[in-house]
């Protein structure tokens, strides 16, 4: 008998000047180009923290700092039918790493303003990637210490 298991994620919504750093990548499964924010898998022995803080560099080259979380969801993608345990985490851009190498699967990285967000919601790589950014304009967001183990 399979065994369900989620895939554990994390993402940061990083937002500098009314703009919001995305990431545009290809999908692996629809082979389409999409839109979110820095985001990707926990890995072995890391904290939910060190992931965000990992993957936002990865992706975009920027270190951050986290300030809060802004959500905890499950979405089942209908590209793969696999299910999506994702925490969404608040950071502060702090400074671009200008000697980070950006991850092979990130095309580009993207400030865009809300209105430009809009404009490609078609093209997010799950519903979610738009409702953190609502939750952020709302000023909808939870401490850092809600998630134990920082």
């Amino acid at each position: 008998m399979d065994r369900w298991s989620p895939h554990v994620t994390v993402a940061c919504v990083i937002e500098k000047d009314g703009k919001y750093l995305m990431v545009e990548e290809r999908d692996k499964f629809s082979g389409e180009m999409v839109f979110n924010q820095p985001a990707g898998h926990l890995e072995d022995c890391e904290s939910l923290t060190e992931a965000a803080l990992r993957e936002t560099l990865e992706e975009t080259g920027w270190r951050v700092q986290l300030t809060g979380v802004l959500g905890i969801a499950l979405h089942r993608a209908p590209s793969n039918n696999n299910t999506y345990f994702r925490t969404t985490f608040l950071a502060t851009p702090l400074l671009r790493d200008e000697d980070a190498v950006i991850d092979p699967d990130i095309h580009a990285v993207h400030w865009l303003d809300y209105e430009e967000i809009l404009a490609k919601s078609a093209r997010m790589r799950s519903p979610i990637a738009l409702a953190v950014i609502e939750q952020h304009r709302q000023g909808i967001f939870h401490p850092l210490d809600l998630i134990l183990g920082t």
